[in-house]
């Protein structure tokens, strides 16, 4: 069972989610320019706000590279040696197949960890200390070594050691990820360790414009307050780029999935739910909001819950929409159409429920009984249709 969110948000001057030269991303769409919002900007913006929504924090999971430091300062408060700690805790994350900087002690690439990890990470450190201490030991002797006798440096490295099956296993307790709901919203992969992937149970859509756009700058200039006046300039030039946009948004959650990456724990899996929901509906990215305070809110939402199958409504916009009056109108107006098009030809034998709602007036096509009238009935609406 999956529900999915679609929604139509207008934002003003702004910079959510930049490219490399600074600028707002877009895309190609319909023959188009469009503007663009990354799903991995939108994920993160809805990530940030799930504690806000009814998830602990410890329900939650950390993205890091500092997993090392982090065991490291847990062992330190155990009145370990601090150098010593970081040295081990290394020694340990290589014996559990992930290799750390030996400079900067960071992984390879972000591990996607349950909160818990840290401390399970510790503690493995703590009661393996002696030998992971050998490891150290005997990996510092094959370095000096190896320094003395540079032209044998190549010849005398040996491959990374595969972990036992007993590691293995350590190792997946340290990272479990089925006590944190955005990992299994999101997924998890690891590529040394396939052993290790969560598939996730969420899809996201980059957000695109409802219409044609062209990216513009702000020409601006600063003053030093303490210049003399006699000595009028500017002291500061520069350009900031932006766009303004209707974007659509798209976003499904398959429950099934959920329940299989959360398992033995409903309870967890209908708050993962509802907070999911919440979340993608205030979610908004936070590029350049400090200079452009562009935070708005969706202004119509369309929700289905549905036994199988996923409708991305972006085709709705393959046309752009062009020379109108009111561009949330008729972007709304677009979308309505569209879904009820698809809905006509396809079939609705697989919904369970089609809730939308507006920040306005009634929406032209849609039955009464499928208006709500406020984002909490949306919500409440879609929740309860998943457990008929």
């Amino acid at each position: 069972m999956l529900i999915e969110l679609h929604l139509l948000q207008s934002f003003p001057v702004s910079n959510l989610n930049r490219d490399d030269l600074g600028q707002p991303k877009t895309a190609r769409f319909g023959g188009y320019t469009r503007a663009r919002i990354s799903s991995q900007s939108l994920k993160r913006a809805a990530r940030n706000l799930f504690d806000q929504h009814g998830l602990d924090p410890a329900e939650l999971g950390v993205r890091t590279k500092r997993l090392r430091d982090a065991a490291a300062a847990l062992l330190t408060t155990r009145g370990r040696d601090e150098e010593r700690a970081l040295e081990i805790c290394q020694a340990g994350l290589e014996e559990l197949g992930f290799a750390a900087h030996a400079a900067t002690g960071l992984t390879k690439y972000l591990l996607y960890v349950g909160k818990p990890a840290q401390q399970l990470l510790a503690d493995y450190c703590d009661q393996r200390w002696d030998e992971l201490t050998k490891a150290v030991t005997e990996a510092k002797k094959r370095k000096e070594k190896q320094e003395k006798t540079p032209r044998k440096t190549a010849a005398a490295k040996t491959a990374a050691k595969k972990p036992t099956k007993q590691i293995q296993q350590e190792a997946k307790r340290i990272l479990d990820g089925t006590r944190a709901a955005d990992i299994a919203m999101f997924g998890r992969m690891i590529a040394d360790n396939t052993d290790f992937n969560v598939n996730a149970a969420s899809q996201v859509a980059h957000a695109l414009s409802t219409h044609a756009v062209v990216n513009e700058f702000d020409y601006y200039t600063a003053l030093d307050d303490l210049r003399p006046d006699a000595e009028p300039a500017a002291d500061m030039i520069g350009t900031i780029d932006f766009n303004a946009a209707c974007f659509y948004r798209y976003a499904n959650l398959d429950l099934n999935q959920l329940a299989q990456n959360l398992p033995e724990d409903p309870d967890l899996v209908a708050r993962s739910a509802r907070a999911w929901l919440y979340s993608f509906i205030h979610a908004v990215p936070g590029g350049k909001q400090n200079s452009m305070a562009a935070r708005t809110m969706p202004q119509t939402l369309l929700g289905v819950v549905r036994e199988t199958g996923a409708w991305n409504l972006a085709n709705a916009f393959l046309s752009p929409v062009t020379d109108v009056p009111d561009l949330m109108a008729a972007s709304t107006q677009r979308l309505v159409d569209h879904f009820q098009q698809l809905r006509s030809f396809y079939g609705d034998t697989q919904l369970r429920n089609v809730t939308v709602a507006s920040v306005g007036p009634n929406l032209p096509g849609v039955a009464d009984e499928e208006t709500a009238p406020s984002v909490d009935e949306f919500v409440s609406r879609l929740l309860t249709a998943t457990k008929g």
